[in-house]
């Protein structure tokens, strides 16, 4: 397996348009779909575990307008929401950390249950708990949960529950906001970009200072994205912070420089992708990079070059991006296995594997995975869906595979 893969499969219930869902990731993976599907909704719930465990439960579920706009309601009535991450952390060590949200009086709410399982329970650290309670554990003492946080933070204190906690938090997500990214920018920490690209001038320096290979990386893809762009470097102005671009003229010697504020918004989400892409070094390293629709903006012929940086990149950390761009997927190498099908029936998103008939047609190099979606022949495997409803795979509990 890829040793790049942190997150193998992803189980959901009730989140959002998902009533649910159960699938395996591989390094790189395509969420393929129409505008309104539910692709998002996918990644938002993964979003959700990082941003719960990286600030409160509370905050991450606010946010997200609250519990009522991230719970599905079923026939009308509001349900529980849960969300089960199987991974494999940089040890080969394998697990599973999964809960339940319920809803209480008056807007509150409450952890059901939680489960961290590494290894596999009664053969490797693992805690379960229950409305609050700790009904099991591996270790000799436990810090007091309660049931309005998600007991990993605290569980995160034991050596034993730290890689997971750690790793959990080094997931990242965005979609990418040009207009934020072109305004100048206070200085920030830049180890890792934030969701909307709002702190790239701190971290492009950050790698300029730490790493820079990966800069080159970046610059060479955005000079073939974009390819009147030389080159882009941190520019400090005043107390505030900024990008500078270097860019061929007709009829000069040297290239002119232009701040962030005067290039497009397709160069600006080129340059956020590719940094989301390429951000990790020596300091810190995403295990999951999400992006929303990395082609927006960019000219179709841009789409081999970004194809190649997804590839690339995926070598060294897990890859998630969702598209309905028949550019994008236009590579006879992209691999069947590489792409899940998102679709809504009914007010629900429903997401599996592509079905037998695209993947024979791929396979034998008939069509591409774009050449399919242009004939509106990427679906999913009806049979995949169908075993998905019979089977509800538990949230808890080492699971069948």
């Amino acid at each position: 397996m890829n040793n790049s893969v942190f997150l193998q499969r992803v189980v959901l219930r009730n989140y959002r348009s998902i009533g649910h869902c159960d699938v395996r990731l591989g390094p790189l993976t395509y969420l393929v779909g129409a505008n309104g599907s539910g692709k998002s909704n996918f990644l938002d719930a993964m979003h959700l575990v990082r941003d719960a465990l990286a600030g409160s439960l509370d905050n991450a579920l606010n946010e997200r307008g609250g519990l009522s706009e991230v719970r599905r309601r079923s026939g009308g009535h509001p349900t529980h929401f849960g969300i089960r991450l199987d991974f494999r952390l940089a040890s080969g060590q394998q697990g599973h950390f999964a809960f339940d949200i319920g809803a209480l009086k008056e807007r509150a709410y409450a952890v059901q249950r939680e489960e961290c399982v590494i290894g596999g329970i009664g053969k490797g650290p693992y805690y379960r708990i229950e409305q609050g309670e700790l009904r099991g554990c591996s270790e000799s003492s436990f810090p007091v949960v309660t049931a309005d946080r998600l007991a990993l933070v605290a569980a995160s204190g034991l050596a034993a529950f730290r890689p997971v906690f750690n790793a959990l938090i080094s997931m990242s997500f965005y979609n990418l906001n040009p207009r934020l990214m072109r305004d100048l920018q206070k200085p920030q920490e830049g180890r890792l970009l934030k969701p909307a690209g709002e702190n790239i001038a701190s971290v492009i320096g950050h790698l300029e200072r730490v790493d820079g290979g990966q800069m080159e990386i970046v610059t060479e893809y955005l000079q073939t994205v974009v390819p009147m762009v030389q080159g882009v470097e941190r520019k400090q102005i005043g107390p505030m912070e900024t990008l500078e671009f270097r860019q061929d003229m007709a009829g000069s010697r040297d290239p002119w420089r232009f701040l962030a504020q005067n290039m497009s918004d397709g160069t600006l989400r080129a340059l956020g992708v590719l940094v989301a892409l390429f951000q990790g070094n020596r300091d810190y390293s995403p295990t999951v990079v999400g992006i929303e629709e990395p082609e927006t903006a960019l000219h179709p012929a841009a789409s081999s070059a970004l194809r190649e940086a997804l590839v690339r990149a995926s070598r060294h950390t897990q890859v998630i991006v969702t598209s309905h761009s028949p550019d994008l997927l236009d590579d006879r190498e992209i691999p069947a296995d590489a792409i899940l099908a998102v679709i809504a029936e009914g007010g629900e998103t429903r997401i599996a594997p592509i079905d037998d008939a695209s993947r024979e047609v791929m396979r034998e190099h008939l069509f591409t995975a774009g050449e399919l979606l242009r004939l509106d022949q990427l679906a999913p495997d009806r049979n995949h869906l169908a075993k998905q409803q019979q089977r509800q795979a538990d949230l808890f509990g080492d699971v069948e595979q």
